[in-house]
């Protein structure tokens, strides 16, 4: 019984016709002495009726005898459905298969959770869906998020094609650069005490394509990083890594606005209005506190250094006078907050250090806080003025070095909005996508309690050329080449222009980040050598294909649009790894456990 067309198929015009579908029993119900079987493949679905009256007795008690997913053959007549049946929610809703021959290819028990019903299979325990995933992904929801991402990853590869990129895989097996995310680490046999590390990306082998002369390259790239898991954080991701030689700044800002208004089309039919805004990362801090701004709602932050550096509010001047500054922000119509709510907050600001956090509550006509006793007029008038305070607003407050209290807010601001979203006094239309660069980044940041330089991104950016005087006499001045893309507060990649100068990337390696000459040669020596050869002007990016998926997919976590992620955990609890290896095995890679093994499960009698 080979199927002829597949559920999604069948429209009035195939009516008469007899045909074959394959899939899994979606329902089953008996009604009036009639038996309905929703059939389901990876397209969809359609209605199949089971008649005792044209049917042998052993057949239909065989389709009597079905449950949910059992995997069937069903062959019969397409017919229209009776008046008033017709079901709009699916596109076979208009007719249905009279049944003449069933072939059950597999019957199936009873399911762990029901993938039929999206109400109750999307309340399931997540752990549970992650140990059955196999059935987790038959539910239609998952199967349009792995439907998606092929989706885009073919729209991807058709743009980058046009574009001139070439696509090259890099090698996963790679050698170990600690300067980044912790790395996972590969014994290797071959060569007892030495080992390579997954690649956390594929940065240095790009930058080498670009010294051969690929000029374009790209790639789907699958990378790993051992690090603690978030929604948006699996320790193996995919990434798209793209690098082009002979290009300035503007260059990638085209390709990848132009990408995205692509992927947008494709796959939700929406149309990104392009070029994206830009923002520097100092104008990001002060605006929004935080480096990947959600720039659909307002909720700014506001500065008051000035206006409060002789204020009688010691907490205030005191901060200003040690070289920090005063920030606040209108969380409005939020005055009515809950003490649960201001505690929340106030460890948000103990977390950065604050001692604790300040604010003002509008409300009956009242600035209700114990601080307002200090102000004076002129104080209390800016803050109107800068702040547009109206009746049920609530005024949080920041004081702190100019980094931290932009944080401070920052955080605080992202949690109003959430409880304002909740209690409906801000709203954000899900089809709004608000695109923006950050750039300006600074390209070194400085470690007080290593007392040292590390890179804002990695050493291979590029610092702006008028800048580069300053490496040595002022090394906070300088500005990388650096550049994120940031949609609705999730930033979706990021990438620079690279060093090519063997002389500056030295510098940057042994001067400012202080590796010492020797490590740098261990390396990185293979990469300053390679530039002696002639390296082009390059640079590239990438961006998080997981998390460009979930925004797509209007989900949260990276979870849901990958096939078989990792728990919070880093487990697989379909396959239950990470497992136990063999003592041979690491007797072969001449490895020693310190941690005992339990013993071999032994085998079912």
């Amino acid at each position: 019984m080979k199927r002829t067309h597949h559920c999604n198929e069948l429209r009035p015009a195939h009516i008469g016709q007899t045909v074959t579908l394959s899939g899994w029993v979606h329902s089953r119900r008996d009604l009036g002495g009639l038996i309905f079987i929703d059939i389901r493949d990876r397209e969809g679905r359609t209605q199949t009726v089971f008649d005792p009256s044209d049917l042998a007795k052993e057949l239909f008690d065989q389709a009597a005898s079905l449950r949910s997913e059992c995997v069937v053959s069903i062959t019969g007549k397409v017919r229209q459905r009776p008046a008033g049946t017709n079901n709009a929610k699916i596109p076979t809703g208009e007719v249905e298969v009279m049944a003449t021959a069933l072939e059950v290819l597999n019957m199936a028990e009873v399911l762990p959770f029901p993938v039929d019903d999206p109400e109750v299979s999307s309340k399931v325990n997540e752990e549970l869906r992650l140990k059955y995933r196999y059935l987790d992904l038959r539910r239609p929801e998952m199967a349009r998020n792995l439907r998606l991402r092929s989706k885009v990853a073919n729209a991807t590869r058709g743009y980058m094609e046009e574009q001139g990129f070439l696509e090259v895989e890099t090698p996963i097996l790679f050698k170990s650069t600690p300067e980044g995310a912790r790395e996972f680490i590969v014994p290797n046999r071959r060569e007892p005490g030495t080992v390579y590390a997954l690649p956390q990306s594929p940065q240095q082998f790009k930058q080498m394509l670009m010294v051969a002369g690929v000029e374009r390259y790209y790639q789907l790239a699958r990378c790993f990083r051992d690090e603690d898991q978030r929604a948006d954080r699996q320790l193996e991701f995919t990434q798209l890594d793209l690098e082009m030689s002979f290009i300035e700044r503007e260059d990638i800002y085209a390709l990848i606005e132009g990408l995205l208004k692509r992927v947008w089309k494709i796959a939700l039919n929406v149309d990104v209005p392009t070029p994206f805004k830009r923002i520097s990362f100092e104008e990001a801090l002060n605006r929004y506190g935080i480096d990947k701004p959600d720039t659909r709602f307002g909720m700014e932050l506001v500065d008051f250094t000035e206006e409060f550096k002789a204020s009688a509010f010691k907490v205030f001047s005191g901060q200003i006078a040690n070289g920090g500054v005063v920030k606040a922000l209108n969380a409005k119509g939020m005055a009515g907050a809950t003490q649960g709510q201001i505690e929340t907050m106030t460890e948000y600001a103990k977390s950065f250090g604050a001692k604790g956090l300040a604010y003002i509550k509008v409300e009956n006509g009242e600035w209700k806080s114990p601080i307002v006793k200090f102000f004076n007029d002129a104080e209390k008038q800016a803050l109107i003025a800068k702040l547009k305070i109206v009746e049920g607003d609530l005024i949080l407050f920041a004081a702190d070095q100019w980094l931290n209290a932009c944080e401070i807010l920052g955080k605080i601001r992202l949690y109003c909005a959430d409880v304002l979203k909740g209690q409906g006094k801000l709203t954000i239309p899900a089809d709004q996508f608000s695109f923006l660069w950050v750039i300006e980044f600074p390209l070194l940041g400085f470690d007080r309690e290593q007392n040292r330089w590390y890179s804002s991104h990695h050493p291979f950016t590029a610092p702006v050329a008028a800048d580069i005087p300053l490496l040595k006499s002022d090394p906070k001045k300088v500005r990388g080449q650096h550049y994120d893309i940031v949609v609705n507060g999730v930033e979706l990649g990021g990438g620079s222009i690279r060093i090519h100068q063997p002389a500056v990337q030295k510098t940057i390696f042994e001067e400012l980040l202080q590796i010492p000459p020797d490590l740098v040669q261990a390396r990185f020596g293979y990469m300053l050598e390679a530039f002696k050869y002639g390296a082009p002007p390059h640079g590239g990016i990438a961006l998080g294909f997981d998390r460009l998926i979930a925004i797509l997919c209007n989900t949260p976590s990276i979870r849901d649009v990958i096939a078989f992620p990792k728990t919070a955990k880093g487990t697989c609890l379909m396959t239950d790894s990470p497992g136990m290896v063999e003592p041979k095995q690491l007797r072969d890679l001449h490895l020693e456990l310190r941690v005992k093994q339990p013993p071999p499960t032994p085998p079912k009698a």
